[in-house]
């Protein structure tokens, strides 16, 4: 069994030496996972997430406050991302050997002492580096979401994946409302306060209710590293659905971090919490997103994730009409991450198959690349936004996003890169 699910395409790939792949403490039974754990899951990877985002609608009050370019003040977006993808190569593995449900609390309250210093940051340089810390700690969703996967079974999994990674991407578009609703009352240091606040309460709850587990396997921290970048070498569906992955979030981040600048400007003139709620858009667009998951359980990732790409590309077409059309603005909002978070639970689902002893590890090389993705789309946003504002904006997006679609038409010509069950990991998987 450790032999089929190591073949792909053929082949055999040779496991990393001393590292086991597939110890015992996986798949939980999937009895555990009921409605309620799952709301739980949900609720606490969406604040997790939550911790990048909330300065994305306040880099116009930031900008005037700390008497910063919007060039530079973007950067804050930047600086969660770059610490986020560095707790994902660093931190998220070590889900796969630790007690979780000891790891994620402690995780957060690092996270909110991050937040607490952010708050009082006297300057752009100490709000990058706290907003930093915070990103790096909040990949506490990422543990948690392998672990939501592990205590579902196969015929569930895309379904469970969906809701919980729905969860983590309203918390991500609702921060947005939230930290602009109350930047407008009271300034944009109480967001942070708030937001620190709400991550030690989540803290406490966690500590309490997360599931215990069977023992954890024995591993160097060297070669649990070792471990995931040899995933990522020889596992050419992670890579590609990685790739894929990256450039959506791109994407993403194009939309977001300059939106707050096209809303501030002419012909909207619209205030931090009016831009804030822009963020319920998104949050629909998710919600609807999260029924993509129950058509990755009936085996239609591949059609799913070329159909959800259309979707966003023609998203990017509507947001170059959106400058001086809201309504264009808004519908593109709603599609663009409906489309986006579809992509991004068609991945999750297709990865987590792969080998159910390592899904922190293959999360780790899947999210690594995800955020790097999303790192450089927000970089060259500020860029595009400074040099063009947002007519060069809406052209990088359309470049991030049609190259995605292009990578995936051309994996259609491989063989076994469209579904778990085409790869048969799948039920080699399922029957260790």
């Amino acid at each position: 069994m450790v032999a089929a699910a190591a073949t792909y395409a053929g082949r055999a790939h040779v496991p990393l030496r001393n590292v086991p792949t597939r110890p015992m403490s996986d798949p939980v039974p999937a009895s555990r996972m009921r409605p309620g754990l799952v709301a739980l899951f949900a609720v606490a990877c969406g604040v997790s997430a939550a911790n990048l985002y909330y300065a994305q609608p306040l880099l116009p009050q930031v900008s005037r406050a700390l008497h910063a370019s919007s060039g530079a003040t973007a950067l804050v977006i930047t600086a969660a991302q770059v610490g986020y993808g560095i707790g994902l190569a660093l931190i998220v593995p070590l889900g796969d050997i630790l007690i979780r449900r000891r790891m994620v609390p402690r995780i957060l309250l690092i996270a909110a002492a991050a937040l607490f210093v952010a708050s009082a940051a006297p300057d752009l340089t100490v709000l990058i580096a706290a907003v930093a810390v915070a990103g790096l700690c909040s990949v506490a969703a990422q543990i948690l979401v392998p672990f939501a996967a592990s205590l579902a079974s196969d015929q569930e999994r895309g379904r469970v994946v969906g809701t919980v990674m729905s969860g983590l991407l309203l918390g991500i578009l609702l921060a947005r409302t939230f930290s602009g609703l109350i930047a407008e009352v009271a300034g944009w240091r109480v967001v942070y306060v708030t937001a620190g606040g709400v991550v030690v309460v989540l803290a406490a709850l966690l500590d309490r209710r997360l599931p215990g587990e069977q023992s954890r396997p024995s591993i160097r921290y060297t070669e649990l590293l070792g471990s995931a970048v040899h995933l990522m070498r020889t596992e050419p569906l992670l890579r590609l659905r990685a790739a894929i992955g990256g450039l959506v979030f791109a994407t993403f981040n194009v939309i977001w971090t300059s939106l707050a600048f096209l809303l501030v400007a002419s012909p909207y003139h619209y205030s931090e919490a009016v831009i804030g709620l822009f963020g319920l858009l998104g949050a629909a667009g998710a919600l609807a997103a999260s029924f993509s998951g129950r058509l990755a359980d009936r085996g239609l990732e591949r059609w799913v994730t070329g159909g959800s790409l259309v979707i966003i590309v023609g998203s990017i077409g509507l947001l170059g009409l959106g400058a001086h059309q809201l309504w264009a603005l808004m519908a593109g909002i709603l599609l663009g991450d409906m489309g986006i978070q579809s992509v991004h639970i068609q991945n999750q689902h297709l990865i987590f198959a792969i080998d159910p002893a390592a899904r922190s590890r293959l999360n780790t090389g899947y999210m690594v690349t995800y955020f790097f993705g999303g790192a450089i789309g927000s970089a060259t946003t500020g860029l595009a936004y400074g040099a063009g504002g947002w007519s060069a904006v809406i052209i990088l997006g359309a470049c991030y996003s049609v190259a995605c679609l292009a990578l995936w038409v051309v994996s259609l010509a491989v063989p076994g890169l469209g579904s778990v069950r085409g790869t048969g990991l799948h039920r080699a998987s399922s029957a260790t």
